[in-house]
């Protein structure tokens, strides 16, 4: 089947130093650009991290420090992956809660300005959830009747995942063949941010989803209590959070000069 696109949409898969957003870096990072017409490009790159690998990492993907010894770091070529991914929307597998947050935070440290204004995602795993609870090797076999040969390669893997959206429109009825139901559909509770802390209201409202402040509104919080701001924009959050943040106080102040 093929996918009823209006715009390109950019499948990736990454594979990391560990699961901690903010800290771990990418190793690999394979991208499955498909255009509307039909036609595929495809990159991988492997990556210095330029921290240490655990070995228990290194077990499941099988990517060591001495694989990444001499690869560019990321910022080396974060131009290169933006300029293939900034006019797509972007899908992947548990990408909302993991790939997506970790690529954004590597673009952020490398000073691009990454955001998903003018994109949807489409989260395949979600859709495998809703329909059948099982994992990317299980859903692999049970939509396309193949092995996943090479799991936890970040180029079978995003290949998989490809295949098994495909398979999934052409099995489901009631799934569309468009990104934005696809994204709505693979989408679960709404964030402002990529990791979770910051939320929406039932009036759209930002508010806090952790700490003291849950459920408060951000804007209020930052406004009465303005060392706050100080201390998140050094503390351990996500670089994307701390973007939001600071565009939620950035907001308020030129509506007050309004």
């Amino acid at each position: 089947m093929k996918l009823n696109l209006t715009k390109p949409i950019c499948f990736f898969d990454l594979e990391t130093t560990g699961i901690n957003i903010t800290n771990d870096r990418i190793v690999e990072i394979s991208v499955l650009k498909v255009f509307p017409d039909g036609k595929e490009e495809s990159k991988t790159w492997i990556v210095n991290p330029t921290i240490p690998i655990p070995a228990e990492v290194t077990a499941i993907h099988g990517i060591s420090d001495a694989d990444v010894a001499d690869k560019p770091t990321f910022k080396e070529i974060a131009k290169d992956v933006y300029n293939m991914i900034k006019d797509s929307d972007l899908g992947g597998f548990n990408s909302d809660r993991f790939d997506i947050p970790v690529l954004a935070e590597e673009m952020l440290r490398s000073d691009i300005d990454f955001d998903m204004k003018n994109r949807v995602a489409i989260d395949v795993q979600t859709i495998f959830h809703k329909m059948e609870q099982r994992t990317l090797v299980a859903a692999y076999k049970f939509y396309c009747d193949k092995n996943l040969e090479d799991a936890h390669s970040a180029e079978a893997d995003t290949i998989a995942t490809y295949e098994v959206l495909k398979a999934q429109l052409a099995k489901y009825d009631e799934l569309e063949n468009d990104t934005k139901f696809l994204a709505e559909f693979s989408s679960r509770k709404k964030f402002a941010d990529f990791a979770g802390f910051i939320t929406y209201n039932k009036k759209g409202e930002e508010c806090f989803s952790f700490g003291k402040h849950k459920g408060k509104k951000v804007e209020d919080v930052l406004n009465d209590e303005p060392g706050y701001f100080g201390w998140l924009l050094n503390a351990d959050f996500p670089l994307y959070t701390k973007k939001v943040l600071t565009a939620i106080k950035l907001k308020a102040f030129n509506n007050k000069l309004d």
